[in-house]
C-alpha cells in the first residue's frame, strides 16, 4: 500500500473518531443539564444560589484552558485527549454529589475546568485533520456535538421522567461515555512535538489574531446564549404564548443549530470562511429583526430558527481560523474558547439585566446588532481560507488496499 493512501486512510479514521469525541462531549453537557433540578433540590440552595453556582464551570474553564497545550506537549496529543475527556465524563458525577452550596461551587469548577480543556485539545485535532484533508469539517465537528448533546439531553429527561436519581443516572452514563470516549481516542491523530520544539507556557496571553477571531465568536456566543435561555421567555412574556410552543421553539432553535452545522461544511468549502461567516450573520440579524417585530408567536419562532441558522456555523470556524493563525494553535484556540465560553456566561444574565431595566424586545436589539457584527468583521477569519492546505487526493490505481 502506498504511503499516500495509508496516510489518508489514517486522517479519515481520525476524522470519524474526533467527531466521536465531540459527541461524547456534547452527550456529558446534555446529561447535566437536564438534572439541575435535581441537582437544585439535592444541594439545598435556592434559585439565586444556583445562578451562582452555574458561573463556576465557565470560570473553570477559563482559568484551565490555557493549560491544554502544555498538557498536549508533554504527552502527545492523542494520550493528552485520553486523559482529558476521561477527566471530562468522570467529573459528571460530581455536582450531582455536592450536598451544600460549597461544595456545588466546587464541583462545578472542577467540571467546567475539564471540560474547557478537553474541548481545547479535541479542537485543536480537529483542527489537525481538516488541515491534512483538505476541505472543513469543523462545523461537522461541532454539529456532532449538538447530536450528542441532544441524546444526553433525551437520556436525561427520561431518567427525570422516571424520577430516577441523579447520582446513579450520572454514574451510569460517565461509565458508558468514558468507555466510548476513550476508546474513540484510539484513532485520533497521535502528534508529538518535534524534539528541539519549546512547551508552551502554562499561562500567556492568546495572540492578538485569537482576540479578534474571538470577537466574532463572541457575538455568535451571545446570540446563541441569549436565544437558548430567553426564547422561550420571550414567547410568553411578550406574545402570551402556552408553554408548550414556547418549549417547542427552544428545542427548534437547537434543532436548527444542529441540522446547519452537520450540513455546513459543505457551504464552507464551496464559498469559503469570510463568505458564508457573512451570509450567517445577514440570516442572524434578520432573525433578530423578526424577533423584535414580531406580533404572533409564529413569527418569533421564525425569527430564532433563523438565529440558529445564521449562528450555527461561526464558532466552529472561528476554531478552524484560531488553529491556523499563528505558531501555536493549541494557544490560539484556548484564547478563542476563553472569550467564548465568556460570552456565554454573561449573554444570559446581560439579557435578564436589560430586560429589567428597558424590555425583552431591547435585549434582542442588542442581539440583533452583535449578529450584524458578523456580517462586519467576518474579514478576520480569511486567514483561515488562506492558508488551508490542499491535498491531493490518490486515484482510483493506487489505492488498493492490498500491500
Amino acid at each position: 500500500m502506498s504511503a499516500v493512501v495509508y496516510e489518508q486512510r489514517e486522517v479519515r479514521r481520525a476524522r470519524y473518531a474526533v467527531a466521536a469525541v465531540f459527541a461524547v462531549h456534547g452527550a456529558v453537557t446534555g446529561s447535566f443539564a437536564t438534572r439541575v433540578p435535581w441537582i437544585q433540590d439535592h444541594a439545598s440552595v435556592s434559585a439565586g444560589q444556583l445562578g451562582l453556582a452555574l458561573a463556576f464551570p465557565a470560570l473553570g474553564a477559563s482559568v484551565a484552558m490555557p493549560l491544554a497545550g502544555s498538557i498536549s506537549h508533554r504527552f502527545g496529543a492523542r494520550n493528552a485527549l485520553r486523559g482529558l475527556i476521561a477527566s471530562w465524563t468522570l467529573a459528571l458525577l460530581l455536582p450531582s454529589l455536592a450536598p451544600n452550596l460549597l461544595t456545588l461551587c466546587l464541583a462545578l469548577f472542577v467540571y467546567g475546568a475539564t471540560a474547557g480543556m478537553a474541548d481545547v485539545a479535541m479542537n485543536a485535532l480537529g483542527v489537525e485533520v481538516e488541515n491534512r484533508l483538505g476541505r472543513s469539517i469543523m462545523s461537522g465537528l461541532h454539529g456532532m456535538w449538538s447530536a450528542g448533546a441532544l441524546i444526553g439531553s433525551a437520556a436525561g429527561t427520561l431518567a427525570a421522567h422516571l424520577g430516577s436519581d441523579a447520582r446513579l443516572h450520572h454514574a451510569l452514563a460517565a461509565a458508558v461515555l468514558t468507555v466510548l470516549g476513550v476508546a474513540a481516542c484510539s484513532w485520533v491523530l497521535d502528534l508529538q512535538p518535534a524534539e528541539d520544539e519549546e512547551p508552551p507556557p502554562r499561562f500567556a496571553l492568546p495572540p492578538k489574531s485569537a482576540l479578534l477571531i474571538g470577537a466574532v465568536g463572541f457575538c455568535a456566543v451571545f446570540a446563541e446564549g441569549a436565544s437558548l435561555d430567553w426564547s422561550a421567555v420571550y414567547l410568553r412574556d411578550q406574545l402570551e404564548a402556552s408553554a408548550g410552543l414556547a418549549a417547542a421553539c427552544t428545542t427548534g432553535f437547537t434543532l436548527t443549530m444542529a441540522i446547519a452545522r452537520l450540513a455546513g461544511d459543505r457551504v464552507v468549502d464551496r464559498y469559503g470562511s469570510v463568505r458564508t461567516v457573512r451570509v450567517s450573520g445577514v440570516l442572524a440579524a434578520l432573525g433578530g429583526l423578526l424577533i423584535v417585530v414580531a406580533d404572533h408567536p409564529a413569527a418569533a419562532m421564525g425569527g430564532f430558527a433563523l438565529m440558529g441558522l445564521g449562528i450555527a456555523v461561526v464558532v466552529p470556524l472561528c476554531f478552524a481560523a484560531a488553529g491556523r493563525s499563528g505558531s501555536s494553535p493549541s494557544l490560539a484556540i484556548a484564547g478563542v474558547a476563553t472569550i467564548t465560553y465568556t460570552s456565554g456566561l454573561i449573554a444570559p444574565s446581560a439579557i435578564g439585566t436589560l430586560a429589567q431595566v428597558t424590555s425583552l424586545v431591547v435585549s434582542f436589539g442588542l442581539v440583533t446588532v452583535l449578529a450584524c457584527g458578523l456580517a462586519v468583521f467576518a474579514g478576520v477569519l480569511r486567514s483561515g481560507d488562506r492558508d488551508r492546505p490542499k491535498i491531493s487526493r490518490p486515484s482510483a490505481e493506487v489505492s488498493d488496499p492490498r500491500p
